[in-house]
């Protein structure tokens, strides 16, 4: 198997098509995050901790990343995005370009010591550009509530990108924050 580098972008694409209609597309029933109650799942963390499915998606995030330049850091709401972080911030060390260091966004502060949401911010310097990521968007809500709180911490949000938007408002929740959403997998190359 040739190295992720080594892959055009378009095949790293395809590649992790493949592995998310492997690993994470299941077509039944379930009740999201959000509320709602949908015909299809994506169980993203099954493709974010595989090995392959991660260094691809470390792949196609730090080109997106370098796309914008000058960002710094990408991270976002712990659990979904510790995955996708770290595997953007490890390539980022492979590709000859700066490196791009990761931070997580908790759900709730720390109960001790600085009381803190963000981790990692000994990495980033006071208003430092950075990216926030996501497994599978629905609503937005969940990647925007670390938009809010790396906003809260110092940081300006340069960039949100999602691994798969399952395009049901995501974008447009974003888009009415002024903010674009950028998706690795749109839902319908998963049901084709």
């Amino acid at each position: 198997m040739p190295s992720v580098l080594d892959l055009s972008p378009q095949q790293a694409h395809q590649r992790l098509v493949a592995i998310l209609k492997e690993k994470s597309y299941q077509k039944r029933k379930v009740v999201l995050s959000s509320g709602r109650i949908s015909d299809f799942y994506v169980d993203g963390k099954q493709t974010t901790l595989h090995a392959e499915g991660a260094a691809l998606i470390g792949r196609l995030v730090v080109d997106k990343i370098r796309a914008v330049g000058d960002i710094v850091a990408v991270g976002g709401l712990t659990l979904g995005a510790d995955p996708i972080a770290t595997a953007a911030s490890v390539l980022s060390t492979m590709d000859g370009g700066p490196p791009i260091h990761a931070f997580i966004v908790r759900k709730e502060s720390k109960g001790h010591g600085t009381g803190a949401y963000i981790e990692g911010r000994d990495n980033l310097p006071q208003g430092a550009k950075v990216t926030i990521v996501e497994d599978t968007s629905t609503t937005g809500a969940s990647a925007y509530r670390a938009v809010e709180r790396a906003r809260a911490a110092g940081y300006e949000v340069a960039q949100v990108i999602t691994i798969v938007d399952r395009q049901e408002g995501a974008a447009q929740y974003f888009a009415d924050r002024d903010l674009t959403l950028e998706s690795l997998v749109m839902r319908q190359e998963l049901e084709n």
